[in-house]
């Protein structure tokens, strides 16, 4: 057999999306360019490897092995071109981050950050939730991954460095926006504009009703923070979210911070990378960035708690 990278790397894209159209659109080809590598490819192996279900693509049992192959392919692809780019310095080279989309809202400073400092360093970015982020990261597909809570397996590396608060808001309207202080388990009696199951943000208010030996209602079920924020917007409940995500509508009084009983939920942001992967040289520079923004911080909530003393 003669299989290349590219096949494997096109076959994977594939099986992960189930759709020939979206893995072309990934790997920036033509749909007829995916479908012949992926029949030459079958016929390098002489075994069909993908078969159609009704409208839908699915692997078959050859298929479903290769697939275990070519993810491990990809990721010492992905190591190689970063053991190269070590070597290289960071005039040039490729790095890949998995962020949660919460992270859309602080991140691009500190990407901009390293683009000042290293501009031939090329940032490709995958969004979603942190199911999502942490699939990326073991797959190989991300170098670093950011996420609003630390992952539960054993092959990845969390590392905190920056606070992630979490508030309630409201519409100014709302008739508990104006209020001083407001119990958890009242809040329990409002209709609640929640993020998708799989997200930090839902996964960190299910465990604070848990603890408090409560439940909340359910409203909206919503899987970008955009969306909670426009719906929260046209009076169709209190939101949960985090604070870097409402600053501005708070500001210009488009929505307004509710004083609940047990919030903020004070959460950090993590850098996630996987415990059998050595950092390129990019990634390290960006971890680099970030952790110094965290110690930035530092320093500035120090120096305004030594402020407030005097």
């Amino acid at each position: 057999m003669h299989i290349t990278l590219r096949q494997l790397r096109i076959f994977e894209a594939v099986a992960r999306h189930g759709s020939m159209s979206l893995a072309a659109n990934e790997l920036h080809l033509s749909q007829p360019a995916v479908s012949m590598q992926i029949k030459q490819l079958e016929e390098q192996i002489g075994l069909p490897l993908i078969e159609k279900v009704g409208r839908k693509l699915a692997l078959t049992e050859v298929g479903l092995e290769l697939r275990l192959y070519a993810q491990r392919f990809t990721v010492l692809a992905h190591e190689l071109q970063a053991t190269m780019d070590q070597y290289r310095g960071l005039h040039r080279g490729i790095l890949r981050l998995a962020i949660v989309s919460t992270a859309c809202y602080f991140l691009p400073p500190l990407i901009a950050r390293l683009n000042d400092r290293y501009p031939g360093v090329h940032i490709a970015l995958e969004v979603g939730n942190r199911d999502s982020v942490f699939g990326a990261l073991a797959a190989g597909r991300a170098h670093l991954a950011i996420s609003g809570q630390p992952p539960d397996s054993d092959e990845l590396i969390a590392q905190p460095f920056l606070d992630n608060p979490l508030v309630v808001v409201g519409a100014p309207t709302h008739r508990l926006a104006g209020a001083r202080s407001v119990s958890l388990a009242r809040l329990s009696e409002e209709a609640l504009v929640v993020r998708e199951a799989g997200s930090g943000t839902r996964a960190a208010v299910e465990r604070l009703f848990a603890e408090r030996g409560l439940s909340y209602t359910p409203g909206c079920e919503l899987n970008t923070n955009e969306a909670v924020k426009q719906v929260v917007r046209a009076g169709l409940g209190l939101g949960i979210v985090s604070a870097q995500t409402v600053e501005l509508e708070v500001q210009v009084k488009q929505l307004a911070i509710v004083p609940v009983e047990g919030f903020p939920i004070v959460k950090r942001w993590y850098i996630v990378r996987r415990k059998d992967q050595r950092l390129s040289a990019a990634a390290s520079a960006f971890r680099d960035v970030l952790l110094a923004s965290r110690r930035g911080a530092e320093r500035t909530s120090s120096g305004s708690a030594v402020s407030g003393r005097r």
